[in-house]
């Protein structure tokens, strides 16, 4: 499985206009090779370098498996948003406090679709998928403090 990105490849910056400094618009994600089986997708964008850990940026689950991409377009009616880092249900682009931090989005394919109802966060959406993870992908972007 694949996750990619037009707006930016594996290991570079990250346009700002996806970040919280430019206009916070969600990058355009391509999704390839999603496994045989598959009944749900899980979508995680984190802040790798936060200061206080790993900083969620970004919660989705029940994305359908043949979506194949997703931009700032609405998300599926049946995709659901939970609780960011910033007690929001939405995406928060990157805005690292100082210096250039790691942005991963990770992509993991489920068995089955998730019971879990908005607005949960992402440790209890992680608790929920296991035992029902088939593969996992992630793209990680780069992006450096304005100020």
């Amino acid at each position: 499985m694949e996750i990619t990105s037009t707006a930016f490849k594996n290991g570079e910056e990250i346009p700002e206009k996806h970040t919280l400094d430019g206009g916070n618009i969600r990058p355009p994600l391509r999704f390839s090779g999603v496994p045989e089986g598959a009944q749900s997708l899980v979508l995680f964008m984190q802040d790798l370098d936060s200061p206080i850990g790993p900083f969620t940026h970004w919660v989705v689950w029940n994305l359908p498996p043949d979506i194949g991409e997703i931009g700032d377009a609405p998300l599926p009616a049946a995709a659901q948003t939970g609780i960011n880092g910033f007690g929001e249900t939405r995406y928060a682009g990157p805005c690292p406090p100082s210096g250039r931090h790691r942005y991963r989005f990770r992509l993991i394919a489920l068995d089955t679709r998730l019971e879990a109802t908005s607005p949960d966060r992402k440790d209890q959406i992680e608790s929920e998928m296991e035992g029902d993870v088939l593969a996992e992908a992630s793209l990680t972007g780069l992006y450096a403090a304005r100020f």
